[in-house]
């Protein structure tokens, strides 16, 4: 079947995962919708029993929070009886037993309505999320739900932002209770054939730390399933000097160790540069976190294509375009979106159709030669979460994409007219026989129909006239370019002078090697120093 469980670590990560799943949800036919199914729900979703007999559906995945952070989650969710799982403590001892139990977090309205089964829920705004589960649209299993006791969400006393704190509260977690005996291993079983392990977590906060030592766990008992790790940042520039140097430091150490032992590591932030159709509160998890799963879940969707419903991708499969050389395993994330509504007249098919055309005229090899330099300008995505820490022009960004060279990339396009799928849909292997005769970057292209929702829970961050409120068209492309040199060298010169002296030399030579792998075969001419 394919399957892959995920895994959530950190309020950031359970906010872009949170949307993730309700998209998912929006997917399932209950029997309304005319669309073509093309969604495999098995691969994310498992089946159970709930209390009453009744047949469950729930997501794959493992939620860790810190205390306070699951907001107005129940943890059986109403699809379970708590006694059938957990012992009442009453059997287990024969003395007094004194309960303390804080004062719980009130449902949001939106829940409150969802539960009551109202076909029109209270509109949700940044104001009225306080949560991720304020907005979530799932049930989860029991086993899902992770609360972490040791630290608070919030606190200004014990905050939890520094990485080794995150190393130290895994190692003292795992020694009481080994985490993967306790918490993956009951789902990968569960699995005919376990596809992935896909990880969103905070790179730039104390679960960067806690993410590096789960995922050496991970690496050492499933040596040879792919790991996706969707490292989550904060845009830079956010908060006290202070906070920004620890997240720097933070961010550096994540990709250091996390790099080395995840399959691919995808690095995310909101961009500083966004396109006029956007329009974000920053300042709103809820919004950012968006846009950010927007961009994730299109680029994911080849892995859960319904077979017979078009060309599936799976993880593996993008790794292995994305990661040609072995040792280029940090990528970068870009999208577009567009109004469905507006496709057929819109430049950018126009644009699409000709970049796609990598036929040989007259059969000479130079045609082919200079796709090398169609495949650097072409499909100028508006939106690059892998650099949004840099300021950036529309400009810029065009300029910075010429500027690099791409070793290897996979694309996704959705929601557009059905005669776009005749480019996608040639013929690939000839496709990778020239490509390579020809030394050019391995490129995995994939269709599907399906739009991303625009569901009630998903804020209204895409504006314009005529723009539709149900679906959106999504351009979405990871790649492994030279800039990752540039971005690590930058980032090795920027905690050189944030960090002791012990710290120093094994992290900025880490983040050496890393740059080293992006610059083998390739010089860029340019003159910059960092190059």
């Amino acid at each position: 079947m394919h399957e892959i469980v995920t895994l959530q670590l950190g309020h950031r990560a359970n906010y872009v995962a949170t949307h993730f799943w309700n998209a998912q949800e929006s997917y399932f036919d209950y029997g309304a919708s005319e669309k073509p199914l093309t969604v495999e729900h098995d691969i994310h979703f498992r089946t159970g029993q709930g209390s009453r007999g009744e047949d469950t559906y729930t997501p794959r995945t493992l939620i860790y929070d810190l205390k306070g952070g699951f907001g107005g989650l129940r943890k059986w969710g109403g699809l379970y009886d708590q006694g059938n799982i957990e012992t009442d403590p009453q059997n287990l001892w024969d003395g007094n037993v004194v309960k303390q139990q804080d004062t719980p977090i009130s449902q949001s309205a939106y829940q409150k309505a969802l539960d009551e089964g109202l076909d029109r829920p209270p509109k949700l705004s940044s104001q009225s999320v306080r949560y991720w589960s304020d907005f979530s649209r799932v049930f989860y299993h029991p086993r899902s739900v992770c609360q972490i006791n040791d630290y608070e969400l919030g606190s200004t006393i014990v905050p939890f932002e520094k990485w080794n704190s995150g190393e130290e509260l895994f190692n003292k977690l795992d020694k009481d209770d080994d985490l993967l005996d306790r918490d993956i291993r009951p789902w990968a079983e569960e699995c005919d054939q376990l596809q992935a392990i896909q990880i969103f977590a905070n790179a730039d906060d104390a679960w960067g730390g806690f993410a590096s030592r789960y995922v050496e766990s991970l690496r050492d008992e499933y040596g040879k399933t792919p790991l996706w790790f969707w490292g989550l940042e904060e845009q830079e520039g956010q908060g006290q000097r202070t906070k920004q140097i620890i997240r720097t430091v933070n961010i550096a150490q994540s990709l250091q160790e996390i790099s080395s032992l995840a399959s691919m590591y995808i690095p995310i932030a909101i961009p500083s540069y966004l396109p006029p159709y956007i329009a974000l509160d920053r300042s709103s998890q809820w919004q950012s976190s968006g846009l950010m799963s927007m961009a994730i879940e299109s680029i994911t969707l080849p892995s859960r294509q319904k077979q017979g419903s078009g060309r599936r991708g799976l993880l593996g499969d993008l790794e292995a375009a994305l990661n040609s050389n072995g040792n280029q395993k940090i990528a970068e994330l870009q999208c577009s979106v567009i109004d469905p509504s507006t496709q057929r007249s819109n430049t950018r098919i126009e644009d699409l159709q000709a970049a796609n055309d990598d036929r040989i005229a007259g059969g000479k090899m130079q045609q082919l030669v200079y796709e090398d330099e169609i495949e650097q300008a072409r499909r100028r995505l508006d939106m690059s979460f892998s650099t949004g820490g840099s300021s950036q022009t529309a400009l810029s960004l065009r300029q910075w994409e010429k500027s690099n060279h791409v070793f290897g990339k996979a694309e996704l396009i959705r929601g557009v007219p059905r005669t776009v799928d005749d480019l996608i849909d040639e013929d690939e292997a000839s496709s990778r026989k020239r490509r390579r005769l020809a030394s050019l970057p391995s490129v995995e292209r994939y269709y599907n129909p399906l739009s991303y929702p625009l569901l009630d829970s998903f804020p209204e961050i895409l504006v314009g006239a005529g723009w539709s409120r149900k679906e959106a068209a999504v351009y979405g492309s990871l790649s492994t370019t030279s800039q990752m040199s540039k971005r690590t060298k930058g980032l090795g010169n920027m905690v050189s002078r944030m960090v002791d002296v012990v710290e120093r030399e094994a992290l900025c030579n880490g983040l050496g090697e890393i740059a080293e792998a992006y610059e083998d075969g390739w010089d860029s001419g340019s003159d910059d120093d960092s190059d």
